[in-house]
């Protein structure tokens, strides 16, 4: 009797264990053409990507995955290899996706909810713009004219977004998303120095913060806001005017941006010297290490003749400034950021990037990841 007496109790506690699960919503589909490959789900934190869950695809290309609701809206993505699939979630709803894997990331269906249509529209226009730009940086025309084409794009891609994704929908997630989008790695809308951006964030944050005024992404956007606000209660930053004489007889692309005290230093002034010009953002997460490696070969070769200028692209003033405070070379920031006259100059299709200068402030070489910075640096000292 007390036997069958335990046995009923475990079935309760079963049952009722079952009956408090935690609520959860449910990722499910198939990806065909990628038998034997590895489909992550993984969630998009604000402090990076975390790892939910895996499984490896069979020949059918089915799959299911649960996870527990998150509290607010949040944004999670399939991901097979490097392509990614981004999505959200704000309830137990079951999300259903339906792709192929040769064209996973941008050839796919998925079906739940109007917000991750919205998303993959979102997707799509970014992949459409970052197309145009990457065949704009390849053709070869004149550095002036493709700097003027590439703001057109960004423009027309930031007025087309802020119509139809935020302004229209703020209080929702893909307005969220659409805030974070990048470019060649770097934000299209700047929340910190762009006065119509920070509207834009300011839309969102607000909305937000009506309907989830606890959450992390909440607080996260408003402050964000009221750093852009602060910053941009400063006289605007003018942007910088390329004269016609700027490529001088030595043939260098001269260079006159301000550094961390305020003083503007000019390339064509260190003349004599071999230098390391060195495009980079310190907010990279491969810019400690680099510039770790940087002060070890100055420290090695300065006192025979090497200097360093560094130039940030970085958005955040205060930022760079931190970072660059305890630099022994030059370290100048332009305020245009990835927009600057002098990326388009120089032809820096992405980071970190330099070049060398030798003793006539000739620019002699372009570094790649094949160069021995070391061994070429010593060939022009």
């Amino acid at each position: 009797m007390k036997r069958n007496f335990y046995i009923v109790m475990a079935v309760l506690a079963a049952v009722l264990t079952a009956c408090h699960k935690e609520p959860a919503f449910k990722v499910e589909g198939e990806v065909t053409g990628a038998t034997d490959k590895m489909l992550y789900l993984e969630q998009s934190g604000l402090s990076g990507i975390i790892l939910l869950d895996s499984v490896e695809l069979g020949s059918s290309g089915s799959f299911c995955f649960e996870s527990p609701r998150p509290a607010s809206p949040e944004f999670y993505r399939l991901r097979v290899e490097n392509k990614v699939i981004n999505f959200s979630v704000d309830s137990t709803e079951t999300v259903t996706v339906h792709a192929e894997y040769p064209a996973f990331a941008l050839q796919y269906r998925i079906e739940g909810s109007e917000t991750n249509e919205k998303i993959k529209e979102l997707t799509l226009l970014q992949a459409e713009l970052q197309d145009k730009v990457t065949r704009l940086g390849r053709s070869g025309i004149p550095a002036g004219i493709a700097q003027d084409s590439l703001l057109k794009l960004v423009n027309a891609y930031k007025d087309q977004v802020k119509r139809e994704y935020i302004f229209k929908g703020p209080n929702k997630p893909y307005a969220y998303f659409a805030l974070f989008q990048q470019l060649n790695g770097y934000m299209i809308f700047d929340p910190l120095t762009s006065k119509e951006d920070v509207k834009c964030f300011a839309a969102v944050a607000t909305s937000l913060n009506n309907l989830y005024p606890h959450a992390d992404r909440s607080r996260n956007l408003y402050n964000m806001v009221i750093k852009g606000m602060k910053n941009t209660r400063a006289p605007k930053v003018t942007q910088v005017s390329v004269p016609e004489n700027i490529v001088q007889e030595t043939s260098i692309i001269d260079i006159a941006l301000k550094d961390v005290k305020g003083n503007t230093r000019r390339l064509t002034d260190l003349k004599g010297k071999v230098i390391l010009i060195d495009f980079t953002a310190y907010a990279t997460p491969a810019s400690g290490a680099r510039n770790l490696a940087l002060r070890e070969l100055y420290d090695k070769y300065a006192s025979r003749g090497l200097e360093i200028y560094q130039i940030s692209l970085d958005s955040d003033e205060h930022f760079w400034k931190t970072a660059a405070d305890n630099l022994p070379w030059i370290c100048v920031r332009d305020p245009q950021g990835p927009y600057s006259s002098f990326v388009s100059l120089y032809g820096v299709t992405q980071l970190p990037a330099a070049f060398i200068v030798n003793r006539n402030n000739e620019l002699s070489l372009r570094v790649d990841e094949k160069t021995n910075l070391e061994d070429a640096i010593q060939k022009y000292l």
